[in-house]
């Protein structure tokens, strides 16, 4: 599957790997597209900082995990 339209691999990025604990990191949702949704399927932790809950996804690595794709684009066209 190495780079194909589902997955894609930057060994070259400045941040690779950001993650540890992959084989193979896919990039292609470098930013992960369900930050915004309160109920992904990722384990992002909370933080109270000012009276604001903030979504802190740095130790999540659902999104960069390549049989998670199917998933995720199933996720995006539910929230829509």
């Amino acid at each position: 599957m190495k780079n194909s339209s589902k997955f894609f691999e930057n060994k070259e990025c400045e941040y690779y790997p950001c993650h540890n604990g992959i084989d193979e990191i896919n990039c292609l949702f470098c930013y992960c597209p369900m930050y915004r949704l309160d109920n992904c399927p990722g384990n992002p932790e909370y933080k109270e900082k000012d009276g604001k809950t903030i979504k802190i996804c740095t130790n999540c690595s659902f999104p960069h995990r390549a049989e998670n794709y199917e998933t995720i684009i199933g996720i995006l066209k539910n929230n829509n």
